[in-house]
C-alpha cells in the first residue's frame, strides 16, 4: 500500500447554524475541505477500512454536535468505494445506517 486509502467524505445537512465551526472541528481531524464544493471534504487513512469508517462517522457527529442543524446524511467512499448511506438520528444522537426498501 503506498500512502494510505484516499477518503471521500460527502455531507448532506441542512440548516446548519455554525458552518465555520463545524468545518474547523473536521479540519482539526484531518479532513481537507474540497474547493468550490458544499460539504465535501477528503482526507488520507492508513488504518483498516473498518476504523477508518468508525473514525468518519465519529468526526461528523462531533462536528456536526458542536452547532445546531435540521438534518443531516452523511455518503463516503474508501478508495473510490461507495459505502452505504448513512443518516443522523438526532434521537440517539448517532448516524445510523439508511435502511434499504423500508417501504417495501
Amino acid at each position: 500500500m503506498k500512502d494510505g486509502m484516499e477518503v471521500l467524505v460527502l455531507l448532506d445537512v441542512e440548516a446548519l447554524e455554525d458552518k465555520e465551526k463545524f468545518e474547523k472541528h473536521v479540519k482539526r481531524e484531518g479532513f481537507i475541505v474540497v474547493e468550490e464544493e458544499e460539504f465535501v471534504y477528503t482526507a488520507k487513512s492508513s488504518t483498516t477500512m473498518f476504523s477508518t469508517k468508525a473514525y468518519i462517522l465519529e468526526v461528523f457527529k462531533k462536528g456536526l454536535q458542536k452547532t445546531n442543524f435540521e438534518s443531516a446524511n452523511l455518503v463516503f467512499l474508501l478508495n473510490e468505494t461507495p459505502y452505504p448511506p448513512y443518516y443522523y438520528d438526532k434521537t440517539i444522537n448517532e448516524f445510523e445506517l439508511v435502511e434499504e426498501n423500508k417501504e417495501a
